[in-house]
């Protein structure tokens, strides 16, 4: 039984006894923690009557730290165990839940960052405590995929050699994001490094085979594995975010996908086509589920690309409207 000391212990207990029910494992452990933590701060309240005032619920949302919309979430369940304290009869003050706004900002590998990460890639050793014999061919390729076609690092792990054209250099992502499924077109240079890679390898003319393999042939290798050897090459190259902001997403492996959307934008418009002519295209690219999902990709810092800033920022003024939950 989850042990809570407030005066309201008793309500707390049994409002989470209710809560569990229907509630998937992680669900019910994300609002326990919710639960836990305002009971921690109705308890320091020194509450002398069984209330919740005005006072109490504004002195607690100034405790609430981290991004718009994980203070919003928190608010929304605190706001259900209090409208079931009002249920029972106490005096209860409901908190309104705040406007939320898109505040996340992701990190764009420079282009001197970039070069130095296929270099560093390109060079990385196989030691004794690595398991898989193939990460030495793996890892280069890997990171050419995220860069060179904007993919999820799930989906390039998942590609089996049934899922690529080598003469048409074509991807067919088959289990995407949300189950979809889309083709991915490939550059010219970069389907005839996969076709090198695909023959040293060994895999051409296998069906089953993944591209990436793990040491058991039938498994591909792990997300986790390929993501801490990213990490680990950023952090040797010096390559952080200084002074980062809670919002702000440091360098890591995913932002290669930002880095594919950042470039194709860029590039659109300096051919001459607006970013509202090729963003319907890019999205189905990217496998997104709407328009506004590809807009997010046009946050970045002014001031890594000041250029680009100016080339985007008529259209971004009109894409990033606030988001209002309603209450």
């Amino acid at each position: 039984m989850e042990e809570f000391g407030s005066i309201f212990k008793d309500e707390f207990r049994s409002f989470l006894a209710l809560r569990k029910i229907g509630m998937s494992e992680s669900g019910y452990k994300h609002y326990r923690c919710y639960l836990a933590s305002f009971d921690k701060y109705l308890t320091s309240c020194r509450l002398e009557e069984r209330k919740i005032t005005e006072t109490d619920v504004n002195g607690w949302l100034t405790t609430l730290t981290g991004k718009t919309s994980s203070k919003a979430n928190e608010i929304i369940s605190i706001r259900m165990f209090i409208k079931y304290l009002q249920t029972l009869g106490f005096d209860a003050n409901v908190p309104i839940i705040p406007k939320v706004v898109d505040d996340y900002v992701p990190y764009i590998f420079s282009d001197t960052e970039i070069e130095r990460i296929f270099a560093a890639a390109d060079n990385f050793i196989v030691t004794k405590g690595q398991p898989n014999p193939h990460m030495q061919l793996e890892f280069p390729m890997i990171i050419r995929l995220l860069y060179g076609c904007g993919l999820r690092i799930g989906e390039t792990l998942a590609l089996q050699m049934k899922d690529v054209d080598l003469e048409g250099g074509v991807i067919t992502i088959l289990h995407a994001k949300k189950n979809k499924q889309r083709l991915v077109p490939m550059s010219l240079t970069l389907t005839e490094v996969l076709k090198r890679y695909c023959l040293a390898m060994g895999i051409v003319g296998i069906p089953n085979a993944f591209l990436f393999p793990s040491v058991d042939l039938a498994k591909p290798t792990s997300i986790r594995s390929i993501r801490n050897k990213f990490d680990v090459i950023a952090k040797n190259l010096g390559i952080t975010l200084k002074e980062r902001d809670w919002h702000e997403r440091g360098p890591c492996m995913h932002c290669l996908r930002h880095v594919f959307v950042f470039k194709s934008f860029a590039q659109a418009e300096l051919d001459g086509r607006s970013i509202d002519n090729s963003k319907p295209f890019l999205s189905i690219y990217l496998g997104h589920d709407s328009l506004d999902e590809t807009d997010k990709y046009l946050k970045f810092s002014s001031e890594m690309y000041p250029k680009a800033l100016e080339l985007f920022e008529e259209y971004t003024a009109e894409v990033f409207p606030e988001v209002y939950y309603e209450q």
